[in-house]
Parts: structure tokens; C-alpha cells; sequence
């Protein structure tokens, strides 16, 4: 999962050059959700959902396969891929924030350090680009589109959460969610008259079937068995993984330059990151414990 997560930042370069990011997006999780809902099909899973359900799958799949991507795909058509990667590792502080706002979930303190080391380490890896930082200018805007992607995509891990709460199953849920975020972005880049049409480049073809087969559903389902067999604290780890593996994609095949602040930076952000999971995990075992 790791593996194929850390490698869609790069994969994602493809989407970008000729076709515009939200019809790249919308077909993308068109023929995912597709895919999905043939795979619950097939191995049985019930597809009967009330319309209230529904309405909950419409705004996981909004924020977590629609808008999220959107704006990554934004983000990528000026800044690095392993640099988006990276930003988008700021979804664990966002996870815990959103979560204490919406799902009243318990807060500590030393979540504020980590955000400390997490936001100071972004200072350190952009401060060119954040000393010279305009609304006019592509990269400030693909920093705050990639911020924004996170911050969208942490709501969407919210309703994910509530939506289980609510015990709706992982997988079918999932695949409408996809259905129903390819089916919005394609509302919204209709009306927005967006051309439908994409380039059919070798480059571009397998970038998308790579994206779309291992990316939205082998690595979806491969997340899921992680979730039931060790649970969320240690699958929790990806979020660790996948950033340092798409970073060193965009050295080899992307040329990004490391310097030491940059070094420095990235390492803030990993270890507040570690922080959060770990506080995580140790406020989880907690409240099991009260509850046994």
C-alpha cells in the first residue's frame, strides 16, 4: 500500500500535462467506482443503502475522490511531486483537528507541538518560495492548493469515520463514494465547460489505468485488510511511508534539489507526524480500557 501510494505523487505528473486535472479526476474514480461496485457485486456485498446513506457516500466521495484530488492535481501541474507528497502528510495533524471539532474526540496538548514541528517544517522546505510568497505567483498558489487538498481530504477521512460509526460497509461505501466524486467534479467541469477530451499518450494511458487500478482500488482494499488484521495505530504508518518514498521518486526522476534546510524540514514534519500516531495510539488503548 505504501508502495503504490508513495509512487501515484509522481504517477500523477502524467495527468496533468495535456488534459485538465478535474476531467483526469473525474474519470479516473468514474471507472474506479465502476470497478468497485462490479468487485461488491461479484463477491456479494449488499449495494442497498437508504437514501440518508447515500447522502452521507455523496460527501465522503465529494471530499476524499473529488475535490482532494482536484486540487492536488492543480498542485502538481507546477510544484513537485514528492513536494506535494509531502505537504499532503499534513492530513495526520488535520485528522486529529477536524476530529476533535466534529467527532468530539479527545485532544492532547503535545498535539500542538507536533503541528509546531509539522508547520515549521514546511517553513524550512519552502522559505524561497514563502519569503517571495504572492497570490500572483504559481507556486505560493500550488503550496496553498496542496493545503487545501489535505485539509479537504481530512474532512473526508471525518465523514469516513462517521459513516462507520454508522456502520456502513468499508468497501461499498467506498466504491459509491468514488461513483459519486467522479460524478460532482464531472458536474462541476461541465458547467465549468471544460473539454472532455484527453490525449491517448502511452505516458498517459498507463499513468491512468496505474492510478485508477492500483491507486484507487488495490491500494484501497490493501489499506482495508491492514485496518482489520493490525488495526488503525500501526496502518497509521502509511502516512510516513508513502511521503519519504515519493520524495525519493522525485529525486531520481524529477530532479529535486535537497539541501540541509530542506533535510531539516522534512525531517520536522516526520516526526511530528510520528507524534501524532503515537499520542493516537496511546489515547486509543486508553479509551479502550475505560470501556472494558
Amino acid at each position: 500500500t505504501s508502495i503504490i501510494w508513495g509512487s501515484t505523487w509522481f504517477a500523477i505528473t502524467f495527468q496533468v500535462a495535456d488534459t485538465d486535472p478535474i476531467v483526469s479526476v473525474t474519470y479516473r474514480f468514474l471507472l474506479a467506482g465502476c470497478l468497485l461496485l462490479l468487485y461488491c457485486w461479484f463477491t456479494g456485498r449488499s449495494l442497498s443503502f437508504s437514501v440518508k446513506q447515500h447522502g452521507l457516500m455523496v460527501l465522503q466521495g465529494l471530499s476524499l475522490f473529488g475535490l482532494n484530488y482536484w486540487l492536488v492535481y492543480l498542485a502538481e501541474e507546477t510544484l513537485t511531486s514528492g513536494l506535494v507528497g509531502l505537504i499532503f502528510s499534513t492530513l495526520v495533524f488535520m485528522n486529529i483537528l477536524n476530529s476533535r471539532v466534529f467527532l468530539k474526540e479527545r485532544f492532547e496538548a503535545i498535539i500542538v507541538v507536533a503541528a509546531t514541528l509539522g508547520v515549521l517544517g514546511i517553513a524550512l522546505v519552502f522559505q524561497n518560495e514563502l519569503a517571495t510568497f504572492s497570490f500572483s505567483n504559481e507556486t505560493s498558489i500550488a503550496i496553498i492548493f496542496s493545503l487545501l487538498g489535505a485539509f479537504v481530504a481530512s474532512i473526508g477521512n471525518v465523514v469516513a469515520a462517521y459513516n462507520q460509526k454508522q456502520k456502513l460497509p468499508i468497501i461499498p461505501s467506498t466504491a459509491f463514494g468514488m461513483f459519486y466524486g467522479a460524478l460532482t467534479m464531472g458536474i462541476i467541469a461541465l458547467a465549468t465547460g471544460k473539454s472532455f477530451g484527453i490525449t491517448f499518450s502511452l505516458p498517459y494511458v498507463l499513468s491512468f489505468l496505474f492510478l485508477t487500478i492500483f491507486g484507487s482500488i488495490i491500494a484501497f482494499i490493501g489499506f482495508f485488510t491492514l485496518l482489520e488484521r493490525i488495526g488503525v495505530n500501526r496502518s497509521g504508518y502509511i502516512a510516513l511511508a508513502s511521503p519519504a518514498l515519493a520524495l525519493i521518486i522525485s529525486t531520481l526522476f524529477e530532479g529535486y534539489n535537497w539541501t540541509m534546510l530542506s533535510v531539516l524540514g522534512i525531517l520536522l514534519i516526520l516526526i511530528g507526524n510520528i507524534l501524532v500516531l503515537r499520542v493516537k495510539a496511546r489515547t486509543q488503548e486508553l479509551d479502550t480500557k475505560k470501556a472494558s
